[in-house]
Protein backbone atom coordinates (compact mmCIF):
# COMPACT_ATOMS: atom_id res chain seq x y z
CA UNK A 1 0.00 0.00 0.00
CA UNK A 2 1.50 3.23 -1.03
CA UNK A 3 1.18 6.31 1.09
CA UNK A 4 -0.54 9.56 -0.29
CA UNK A 5 1.08 13.09 0.31
CA UNK A 6 -0.30 16.80 -0.70
CA UNK A 7 2.61 19.23 -0.83
CA UNK A 8 2.45 23.22 -1.86
CA UNK A 9 4.38 25.07 -4.56
CA UNK A 10 4.17 28.04 -2.56
CA UNK A 11 5.67 30.96 -5.05
CA UNK A 12 6.40 34.50 -4.76
CA UNK A 13 7.35 36.22 -8.07
CA UNK A 14 9.90 33.88 -9.63
CA UNK A 15 11.11 32.59 -6.12
CA UNK A 16 9.77 29.47 -4.48
CA UNK A 17 8.77 28.46 -0.76
CA UNK A 18 10.98 25.43 0.50
CA UNK A 19 11.69 24.14 3.87
CA UNK A 20 14.69 22.48 4.93
CA UNK A 21 13.95 18.96 6.74
CA UNK A 22 15.21 18.24 10.24
CA UNK A 23 18.31 16.56 9.62
CA UNK A 24 17.48 13.55 12.23
CA UNK A 25 17.58 9.70 11.75
CA UNK A 26 14.03 7.78 11.03
CA UNK A 27 12.87 10.82 8.46
CA UNK A 28 12.90 10.59 5.03
CA UNK A 29 15.36 12.75 3.50
CA UNK A 30 16.72 14.13 6.54
CA UNK A 31 18.28 17.99 5.67
CA UNK A 32 17.12 18.12 2.16
CA UNK A 33 15.31 20.71 0.87
CA UNK A 34 11.43 19.87 0.54
CA UNK A 35 8.05 21.49 -0.34
CA UNK A 36 5.49 22.27 2.77
CA UNK A 37 2.79 19.54 3.00
CA UNK A 38 2.24 15.81 4.08
CA UNK A 39 0.01 12.94 4.86
CA UNK A 40 -3.34 12.53 4.07
CA UNK A 41 -5.63 11.47 6.74
CA UNK A 42 -8.15 8.62 5.66
CA UNK A 43 -10.86 11.12 6.57
CA UNK A 44 -9.33 13.82 3.96
CA UNK A 45 -9.25 15.35 0.63
CA UNK A 46 -5.68 15.82 -0.69
CA UNK A 47 -6.59 19.45 -0.37
CA UNK A 48 -7.97 19.65 3.01
CA UNK A 49 -4.55 17.67 4.01
CA UNK A 50 -2.95 20.36 2.54
CA UNK A 51 -4.54 23.23 4.12
CA UNK A 52 -4.30 22.10 7.48
CA UNK A 53 -0.05 20.79 7.34
CA UNK A 54 0.46 24.60 5.89
CA UNK A 55 -1.41 25.61 8.98
CA UNK A 56 0.55 23.38 10.92
CA UNK A 57 4.26 23.74 9.53
CA UNK A 58 4.13 27.61 8.59
CA UNK A 59 0.85 29.07 10.11
CA UNK A 60 -0.06 29.71 6.67
CA UNK A 61 -3.90 30.01 5.97
CA UNK A 62 -4.03 29.60 2.00
CA UNK A 63 -7.67 31.08 0.82
CA UNK A 64 -7.21 28.86 -2.41
CA UNK A 65 -5.05 26.05 -3.80
CA UNK A 66 -4.96 25.06 -7.48
CA UNK A 67 -4.40 21.48 -8.14
CA UNK A 68 -1.38 21.10 -10.47
CA UNK A 69 -0.01 17.67 -10.78
CA UNK A 70 -0.24 14.04 -9.70
CA UNK A 71 3.06 11.81 -9.46
CA UNK A 72 2.73 8.20 -8.60
CA UNK A 73 5.81 6.20 -7.41
CA UNK A 74 6.21 2.31 -5.86
CA UNK A 75 5.82 4.31 -1.96
CA UNK A 76 3.57 7.02 -2.82
CA UNK A 77 1.38 9.27 -4.26
CA UNK A 78 2.00 13.21 -3.81
CA UNK A 79 -0.79 15.58 -4.99
CA UNK A 80 0.68 18.76 -5.83
CA UNK A 81 -1.25 21.86 -5.86
CA UNK A 82 0.03 25.63 -6.37
CA UNK A 83 -0.59 28.97 -4.98
CA UNK A 84 0.93 32.45 -4.22
CA UNK A 85 2.40 33.34 -0.76
CA UNK A 86 0.37 36.04 0.28
CA UNK A 87 2.03 36.58 3.52
CA UNK A 88 5.45 38.49 3.81
CA UNK A 89 7.88 35.76 4.44
CA UNK A 90 8.84 37.48 7.80
CA UNK A 91 5.15 36.39 8.94
CA UNK A 92 6.15 32.64 8.43
CA UNK A 93 5.99 30.42 11.82
CA UNK A 94 8.51 27.54 11.10
CA UNK A 95 6.37 25.15 13.54
CA UNK A 96 7.98 22.14 11.40
CA UNK A 97 11.40 21.51 9.85
CA UNK A 98 14.99 23.19 10.45
CA UNK A 99 14.70 25.88 7.92
CA UNK A 100 12.90 27.87 5.35
CA UNK A 101 13.28 29.85 2.56
CA UNK A 102 12.64 31.64 -0.87
CA UNK A 103 14.70 30.29 -3.56
CA UNK A 104 15.55 30.98 -6.86
CA UNK A 105 15.16 28.87 -10.46
CA UNK A 106 18.61 29.19 -10.12
CA UNK A 107 19.01 26.95 -7.09
CA UNK A 108 16.28 24.71 -8.06
CA UNK A 109 18.81 23.58 -11.13
CA UNK A 110 21.73 23.64 -8.87
CA UNK A 111 19.57 21.08 -7.04
CA UNK A 112 20.85 22.19 -3.93
CA UNK A 113 20.85 25.72 -1.48
CA UNK A 114 22.36 27.42 1.36
CA UNK A 115 20.78 27.77 4.69
CA UNK A 116 21.91 30.80 7.18
CA UNK A 117 20.17 28.48 9.79
CA UNK A 118 21.75 25.30 9.44
CA UNK A 119 24.94 26.97 8.35
CA UNK A 120 25.96 25.09 5.53
CA UNK A 121 24.33 23.74 1.43
CA UNK A 122 21.91 21.12 1.22
CA UNK A 123 20.44 19.17 -1.58
CA UNK A 124 16.64 19.23 -2.36
CA UNK A 125 14.69 16.17 -2.46
CA UNK A 126 15.33 14.54 -6.05
CA UNK A 127 11.50 14.07 -6.37
CA UNK A 128 10.94 18.01 -5.12
CA UNK A 129 13.22 18.79 -7.05
CA UNK A 130 11.69 17.27 -10.40
CA UNK A 131 8.35 18.57 -9.11
CA UNK A 132 9.67 22.41 -9.26
CA UNK A 133 11.58 21.60 -12.71
CA UNK A 134 7.83 20.59 -14.03
CA UNK A 135 6.27 23.56 -12.76
CA UNK A 136 8.70 25.84 -14.29
CA UNK A 137 8.71 23.81 -17.75
CA UNK A 138 5.14 24.56 -17.82
CA UNK A 139 5.43 28.37 -16.42
CA UNK A 140 3.10 29.89 -13.88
Amino acid sequence: MSISVSLAVLYVEDKFLIQLRDDIPGIVYPGHWGLFGGHIENNETPEEALKRELIEEIGYEVDCLTPWATYQDESRWRYVFSAPLKIPIEQIVLGEGWDYALVSVHSIIKGQHYSEVAGGVYPFVPSVRKILLDFLAKGL
